[in-house]
Formats: C-alpha cells, sequence, structure tokens
C-alpha cells in the first residue's frame, strides 16, 4: 500500500545536480520587509520558508545555503515583524516571521499576522511554501492555523520535517503518521514530506532538488 504523503527521495542524479547547481552560486540578503509596499517586483520564482520559533528555520536556510550566518535567529520580538528577502540564482528565498511568539506583545504579532496575511494572498509569484515541523513534536495547533491560511490562499504548501536527527526510528515514524493524518484535511498540501537535519545535513539535497524545480 502506497502511503499518503510519503517522504521525497529524489533519486535522479539530474535533479540532484539541479539542486546543488542553484545552490553553489552566492545567496544574498536582499532586504527585510515590513510592509507590503516594501516587497521587491515580483518579477521572479519565489519561495518561502514557514515555522514556529526554534523550529530551526534559519538553519536549515544556512544548511541549504551553505552559508552559516545568512539567516540569524533571533528570539527577540522586534526580529519577528520582518519577512527576510534572498536572491539565489533566479529566485527568491523569503524567510517568514517565526509564529507562535507567546513573548512578544499583542500589538506587534497583530502586524505581523496582518503583513503575512497580506503576503500569502497577494504574492503571484510565491510557488510554494515549505512549513517547517519539528520532527519530535509534529503539528501542533498553531501550525494548522498557517495551513488553513495557506489553504484559503490556494498557496500549496510542503511540510519539511526538522531536526529528525534528534529522533529514534519509532519516534520519526509515529509523527509521521500524526503529520499524515493532519495534512489530509489540507487541500493545499503537496503530496510529499522532506525530512531534514540541518547539522547532519540530511535531506538537504533533496530539498535543494526540489526547491530548484519549481517554476
Amino acid at each position: 500500500m502506497t502511503l499518503p504523503f510519503p517522504v521525497a527521495q529524489i533519486d535522479d542524479p539530474a535533479a540532484l545536480e539541479r539542486g546543488r547547481k542553484l545552490f553553489a552560486g552566492q545567496t544574498e540578503f536582499l532586504k527585510g520587509v515590513v510592509a507590503m509596499s516594501g516587497l521587491p517586483p515580483a518579477d521572479r520564482t519565489e519561495v518561502c520558508f514557514a515555522g514556529r520559533s526554534n523550529v530551526g528555520k534559519s538553519s536549515l536556510i544556512n544548511a541549504l545555503t551553505g552559508r552559516k550566518g545568512l539567516a540569524r535567529a533571533s528570539n527577540t520580538p522586534g526580529r519577528t515583524q520582518e519577512i527576510n528577502f534572498f536572491t539565489c540564482a533566479d529566485r527568491y528565498l523569503v524567510d517568514l516571521p517565526g509564529y507562535g511568539f507567546a513573548n512578544a506583545p499583542v500589538a506587534v504579532v497583530k502586524k505581523w499576522q496582518n503583513l503575512l496575511k497580506a503576503y500569502l494572498a497577494g504574492r503571484q509569484n510565491l510557488r510554494r511554501a515549505f512549513v517547517l515541523i519539528d520532527a519530535r513534536h509534529g503539528i501542533k495547533s498553531v501550525d494548522e492555523e498557517i495551513m488553513k491560511l495557506l489553504n484559503t490562499s490556494a498557496v500549496t504548501f510542503q511540510v519539511v520535517l526538522t531536526k529528525v536527527d534528534k529522533n529514534k526510528t519509532v519516534q520519526t515514524e509515529k509523527v509521521l503518521d500524526q503529520v499524515r493524518t493532519k495534512l489530509s484535511k489540507h487541500p493545499a498540501a503537496f503530496p510529499e514530506l522532506i525530512l531534514t537535519s540541518s547539522e547532519k545535513g540530511d535531506g538537504i539535497a533533496d530539498l535543494r532538488a526540489v526547491i530548484a524545480d519549481i517554476t
């Protein structure tokens, strides 16, 4: 029986090479955006990364690009307001604010939530959102909120499990069952999962290949 939402395994050498070449060049920070008026021109393919605070988003972006300090992790509420744009060859990589920030002032949270909604609903060149889920915890209610938003915005999203190296295989399988069950309710969910470890490098080549083939 074929499982729903199988784990992506890129076996095609040409696809893996396209992914390697895409990220072999220099990825540069372009700008941090705090309002829709500040968005760069929608003139190229764009993918974004979303995830709750401390899911390992900065580490994953740094692992993908091979640059340790490119995306900076921060626990200061002020930085949660920014949508950070990076140029990577002929596309944009977009680092969205970490959601589920309990310590940020209510007004700050509301401001970036509104910006996030406006961005997801109104960015025509956004081809896919990668929703990062901690492999130790699975999908939480705050993750489902962003998935519902992606559904209503008609933005395809793909779940990337982070920190798989922190789990035993049995634990990962249990989390995968939970993730598959939850995703079955979301029409915008892309039908493949990606398992990654920024520390060990697991799944990084697969994710690069997936991004390179999005047009």
